[in-house]
């Protein structure tokens, strides 16, 4: 047993995969005043601006460094589909982004709220709206992955919802608030442990 040091200016984090092999059983779908809007094919920085209100108090930052052409390989192949939950207001207040592009296979590549509506149940709903999207006729298999980085209930939440954790990995990268790409104050409850760039 051993210690792994991390440079000052990385983030380590133990990433957990989680899968589901069979349809669940329908349950209630609790009510919430959202409701899913498909984002077929959506501009680049529209999509950035949601995947940064929704991530990055959880340093979310892999599609705001992602170049233009890989990102828009992704947001243009028909086999992704990407939805904003939107409030009575019309405003957009989450994602969720489903990745169909392996034979049988749904991966829940990104489903979160932003933090001013998390910790009230409206989760549970949009995990049901997620599965109901995801196993389609053809679909074996929903997978999705979490980290330490992320909400400290997302596990349980995924582990409550029917999926069983399959797989453990170390991932480290560089801290994104100190590259500029998520500000200083993102994730204040992450030790940033450099001087960020300005």
């Amino acid at each position: 047993m051993g210690l792994l040091p991390v440079a000052n200016d990385h983030l380590a984090t133990i990433v957990t995969a989680l899968e589901m092999r069979e349809r669940p059983r329908p349950r209630p779908v609790p009510p919430a005043p959202f409701r899913l809007v498909h984002w077929p094919a959506p501009d680049s920085e529209k999509y950035r601006a949601l995947f940064r209100r929704v991530g990055g108090p959880w340093l979310w930052f892999s599609r705001l460094v992602m170049d233009e052409a890989r990102l828009r390989a992704i947001l243009d192949d028909p086999q992704v589909a990407v939805y904003a939950v939107v409030d009575r207001a019309g405003v957009e207040v989450g994602i969720l982004e489903l990745d169909f592009r392996t034979h049988a296979t749904c991966e829940l590549s990104y489903v979160g709220l932003v933090p001013e509506i998390t910790g009230r149940g409206h989760g549970n709903w949009l995990m049901a709206q997620a599965l109901a999207f995801a196993w389609r006729k053809d679909v074996t298999r929903v997978w999705v992955h979490t980290c330490t980085l992320d909400h400290p209930a997302a596990l349980d939440f995924y582990r409550r919802h029917g999926f069983v954790p399959f797989k453990r990995t170390i991932e480290t990268f560089p801290d994104p608030r100190l590259l500029g790409v998520l500000p200083a104050e993102a994730a204040p409850h992450i030790p940033c442990l450099g001087s960020v760039a300005r």
